[in-house]
């Protein structure tokens, strides 16, 4: 799939000599907790890059996790060991050989972005975490997938989600497939910095809900930064390929997509993420406009 001019003739990859910020990570892994709180996806404010319904599948899976040791962490602690993050993850030279690092440089750039797109942006911490957390929205297992929290304005992902997302529900994966999911996130993180995330009520379903036009602005804000990702010093080459990787990513987290391999049917009055081909319409519109003015969704008759 061609999109605009941006043709490269390597995978993505990010500049050899650029200096990675480990500090905007918090690496958790090693550190549960017991329990599970579905109310992370489903309050309003805040969500993840998947629906409601893929946790029930991964509940039903075996994939609800259990108890671990360690008392987790307290409502807006950054806590967690980054000592061998950070001495393993320094350059992006070290982001083209690792995934840790890769998650890293692509955290670093998605706000480097929005730093200068929006003014007042505060940084927001991603949290490495491995079976369960605690967060400022209650305690969550690895089966909500990746989230963000708007009470502690902190990302959380288990890296193994990007293993799921593969087997399990058949993205065929890659660097800007995982890159799209954290910038999801941090989509998430711009609405609640500018208000959006407060006119979404908790229980919100439906194809054209205030929740499926959360999400989809938050996939809009994804393809914005995407956009822009060469600018922010971290990346140096970012394929067609590429993007359509994360395509292939948004359209296997659709709500229809999830919906019909677990129960065989689709039905749109449950949706709370959006369908296949409205999560890749408005990737797009983001990346070929590269405007976050136009990510609008609130105001669009059309999803």
């Amino acid at each position: 799939m061609l999109l605009g001019s941006r043709w490269y003739d390597c995978a993505v990859r990010f500049r050899r000599g650029a200096s990675l910020d480990t500090g905007q990570i918090s690496d958790r892994r090693g550190t549960g907790v017991g329990g599970l709180n579905p109310g992370v996806l489903l309050g309003g404010g805040g969500g993840g890059v998947v629906g409601v319904i893929l946790l029930v599948v991964l509940l039903l899976g075996g994939f609800g996790g259990g108890g671990g040791s360690g008392g987790g962490f307290g409502l807006g602690d950054g806590g967690g060991d980054n000592e061998d993050l950070a001495q393993k993850c320094q350059t992006g030279a070290d982001a083209n050989q690792s995934r840790d690092c890769r998650i890293v440089a692509v955290v670093n750039s998605v706000q480097e972005y929005w730093s200068g797109a929006i003014d007042g942006y505060r940084p927001a911490t991603t949290v490495f975490f491995d079976g369960q957390v605690s967060t400022g929205c209650g305690v969550a297992s690895s089966a909500v997938g990746p989230f963000y929290c708007p009470v502690d304005s902190q990302v959380y992902i288990d890296l193994g989600f990007y293993d799921e997302l593969e087997q399990r529900f058949g993205a065929r994966g890659g660097p800007f497939a995982e890159a799209y999911v954290i910038a999801h996130e941090y989509g998430h993180h711009v609405q609640n910095l500018l208000g959006a995330s407060s006119r979404v009520a908790a229980g919100s379903q439906g194809r054209m809900s205030a929740s499926v036009r959360l999400e989809l602005q938050a996939d809009c804000y994804a393809g914005v930064w995407a956009s822009h990702a060469l600018e922010t010093r971290l990346i140096s080459a970012l394929t067609n390929d590429d993007i359509a990787d994360g395509l292939d990513a948004a359209a296997a987290v659709g709500d229809d997509r999830i919906q019909e391999a677990a129960t065989g049917e689709v039905d749109p009055h449950t949706w709370t993420h959006g369908s296949a081909r409205q999560r890749q319409k408005w990737f797009t519109t983001g990346y070929r406009t590269g405007n976050p003015d136009r990510c609008d969704t609130f105001a669009a008759d059309a999803l």
